[in-house]
């Protein structure tokens, strides 16, 4: 198979950049794996793993939104945070939980009339509570 270039970059440092036979995006409106000639498109991260294959080998990062380039060359993937799958403990996880749950209360505070924003924050908890559940960590259920 083909290879193509994979970047990772969090606003702290540069994460990944090496060849890869596939990257598989949380997207917000799905999860998708790209590979080498694939269409150019741009897609916003949800909270979730990514996962890059190289070298018969697969390294997977937590990233918590963000979004990613994806050209015939390769793919680039600005994230708001992202670690390696190695690095996420459980303290991190409820750290991160506990800013997302702040986010959820001040949107239910600031827009009592207009659901959009509080759904997005609701999400945004739901989401974080999947991927807590996939890399085997867990939160505390959000009572919405």
């Amino acid at each position: 198979m083909a290879d193509m270039q994979f970047d990772l970059v969090s606003p702290e440092r540069s994460l990944a950049s090496h060849p890869a036979t596939s990257v598989s995006i949380p997207g917000t409106d799905g999860d998708m794996t790209i590979m080498a000639g694939h269409a150019p498109a741009i897609t916003t991260l949800r909270p979730g793993v990514l996962r890059v294959e190289a070298d018969g080998k697969t390294a997977e990062y937590v990233v918590t939104g963000g979004f990613a380039e994806i050209n015939g060359d390769g793919v680039t993937v600005l994230a708001e945070r992202a670690l390696t799958r190695s690095d996420m403990t459980q303290e991190r996880l409820d750290e991160m939980y506990k800013e997302a749950e702040n986010m959820y209360k001040t949107a239910k505070e600031n827009w009592q009339n207009e659901p959009g924003p509080v759904d997005d924050a609701a999400k945004l908890l739901g989401d974080m509570v999947a991927m807590g559940s996939e890399i085997g960590l867990s939160t505390k259920q959000p009572n919405l």
